[in-house]
């Protein structure tokens, strides 16, 4: 019978889905999958768009249970809430109030089908929002006001910190906190009386170079969401490889 490796899954919208993307010569997900490489297989389950409902609505048929066919997941990275903290107005509805978001959180990490598999668990802040640029986007394909404002994205996050605070044995991987820092460590001017980076009023800095959208992240985006999970994947030991060392096939190589 077939061996399977087991897994990492990553669960989430966007964010998630781009993360098996190549930008400036960087791949989260493939970085992820070298330094799992003969241990875990990294799938990827990133669904652009999708908010907490739509990710709990089609959770039971992305986590089967562990079977013999069916590798068990060893660690599930979930990052939601980018599209949960779209604005309530009539040209967006993909906004789910901020009450609803944190029992949706709790909800798909305590799942069953979750629980089965009995992973770590690393829950993912979203990361922060250049409202400037989000604003100057959404105005020109059609909307009356931005979608998403960065003081409402923060909020979310806040939430995020708190179900991984409450709910035992799950991990926060503060994403925003790291690309907040790592935006102002490029932003040399930066006037810390004045508005957060990326708010009205403010200046974009170095958010203009890590979010080009206002939303979505750059490679080096990525290469700061990879540095903050790594050291929660593994480590690993030799013997842990799901097939044997090449040396112990063929005994007495040098």
């Amino acid at each position: 019978m077939a061996r399977p490796y087991n897994q990492v899954v990553l669960f989430g919208d966007s964010l998630i889905q781009g993360a098996s993307e190549v930008q400036d010569g960087f791949s989260f997900q493939g970085a992820l999958q070298s330094h799992c490489m003969r241990y875990l297989d990294v799938i990827n389950r990133g669904f652009s768009g999708y908010n907490t409902k739509n990710a709990l609505d089609l959770l039971p048929q992305v986590f089967l249970p562990p079977s013999p066919a069916n590798p068990k997941i060893e660690y599930l990275l979930v990052l939601l809430g980018a599209n949960d903290a779209c604005l309530p107005i009539p040209t967006n509805t993909q906004g789910v109030p901020i009450d609803q978001y944190k029992e949706n959180l709790i909800r798909i990490v305590t799942h069953d089908h979750v629980k089965a598999h009995n992973p770590k668990i690393l829950l993912v802040t979203p990361p922060p929002v250049d409202q400037i640029r989000i604003t100057e986007l959404d105005l020109a394909v059609g909307h009356a006001q931005a979608t998403r404002e960065a003081a409402v994205s923060a909020a979310y996050s806040e939430t995020a910190r708190e179900v991984a605070a409450a709910v035992p044995g799950v991990v926060v991987i503060d994403l925003e906190r790291a690309i907040v820092d790592r935006a102002l460590s490029l932003t040399v001017d930066f006037d810390a009386d004045g508005p957060p980076l990326g708010h009205p009023g403010g200046v974009r800095g170095g958010l203009e170079q890590l979010l080009p959208d206002g939303l979505h992240l750059s490679g080096e985006s990525y290469r700061v969401f990879f540095d903050i999970v790594k050291p929660h994947i593994g480590p690993f030991a030799e013997e842990q490889t799901v097939f044997p060392n090449w040396r112990v096939l063929n005994p007495g190589t040098l």
